[in-house]
């Protein structure tokens, strides 16, 4: 074969196949981190990632490299479906198809309900096996509404209809390797229960935090947080918890630990997962003290850790040195808008 044909071949390559590839300079990445633990490891996400100014479809996200995806749900009161968007309650839209296989995740209506985002992420999942693992953070703009149906138990249910056994659940954590299980999440953190990352490969680990709206809300005396971690110890109680889908985020970066602002402390030991503005983690708190705990940290607004840097096109060298900032502060998650850094968004970094 003659070099000018070899060069044919590695160019049509490139043009037709460039997802390929870099999951293909991905997974050698991860290759070299997987013996990190979920909580051993620094990891990049993008903000909003169902917006269609971010991707035109979610799976280009994925594409990207992000390892965390954003979904921003609403409980419709009217057609009591979760739609996703950012400020419409009563519909969607979003970047998310119906995606029935990898050929749909790149064509066809968008704007679809969370049914469809969760059927696009189990699609693109299945065809990149070994993938490492993925954190899908749902902000529940509007919490949930018992009242119509639309509780914790159901939004479990509707996750595993869609994604099966492709969640890594809070039971999981539980369960030690002799079989026996921890009393709460908080124990088996702290013992560093977490699988490494590359027995989490394929897998989704969910975190939901209370929305905007929800927070604004006079009349709603119940957020997400809260409402979540009560239904994770009423199913223990049960001995129910492996239908639980979702770990619930203590939101907001605080100094000391976040968790006693729950007057009810027998909610405490369901959080692990802590959301926050990356700026006040690194100025605010003990950052350390989530890392010995095993806890993860999601640290938003990376860019605005000082020195600012551009929100949405730093430069890689720019956004490669703010993610490493934030690994030696102990972040599990850094995230951005820096959807278009195909270099930075797969990088894998140990924490702390």
């Amino acid at each position: 074969m003659t070099f000018a044909r070899v060069r044919s071949l590695l160019t049509a390559a490139v043009l037709v196949a460039p997802v390929a590839l870099l999951a293909s300079a991905g997974g050698a990445r991860a290759d070299a981190t997987d013996a990190l633990s979920l909580a051993g490891a620094t990891t990049v996400g993008v903000h909003n990632t169902y917006d269609q100014a971010a991707y035109p479809y979610l799976a280009q996200a994925l594409d990207a490299g992000s390892s965390l995806i954003e979904l921003d749900t609403w409980v419709n009161v009217f057609t009591h479906k979760w739609n996703v968007s950012h400020s419409n309650p009563l519909g969607s839209n979003n970047n998310c198809v119906q995606a029935k296989a990898p050929a749909d995740l790149y064509t066809g209506n968008r704007s679809q309900n969370l049914d469809s985002c969760l059927d696009d992420l189990r699609v693109w999942l299945t065809a990149h096996p070994g993938h490492p693992p993925v954190m899908l953070k749902l902000e529940m703009k509007n919490g949930f509404d018992a009242t119509i149906g639309m509780s914790p138990a159901v939004l479990d249910g509707y996750i595993a209809q869609h994604l099966g056994g492709l969640v890594y659940k809070p039971a999981d954590l539980l369960r030690k390797a002799d079989g026996s299980s921890y009393p709460d999440l908080d124990t088996a953190a702290r013992a560093g229960n977490w699988p490494t990352r590359s027995q989490l490969a394929g897998k989704v680990v969910i975190e939901a935090i209370p929305g905007t709206f929800e927070q604004a809300n006079p009349f709603d005396h119940l957020w997400t947080d809260t409402e979540y971690a009560q239904h994770l110890r009423d199913l223990a109680a049960a001995g129910s918890l492996g239908s639980a889908q979702i770990f619930p985020s203590v939101l907001g970066a605080q100094a000391g630990d976040p968790r006693t602002r729950y007057a009810d402390a027998g909610l405490r030991p369901w959080f692990v997962v802590f959301d926050g503005d990356a700026s006040t983690y690194l100025s605010g708190s003990d950052t350390a003290w989530y890392d010995r705990n095993h806890y993860l940290v999601v640290a938003t607004d990376a860019q605005n850790v000082a020195p600012a840097i551009d929100d949405t096109n730093p430069t890689p060298a720019q956004a490669s040195a703010r993610v490493a900032q934030l690994a030696a502060g102990h972040a599990s998650f850094v995230t951005s808008d820096w959807r278009s850094l195909t270099t930075v968004l797969p990088e894998v970094l140990p924490r702390g």
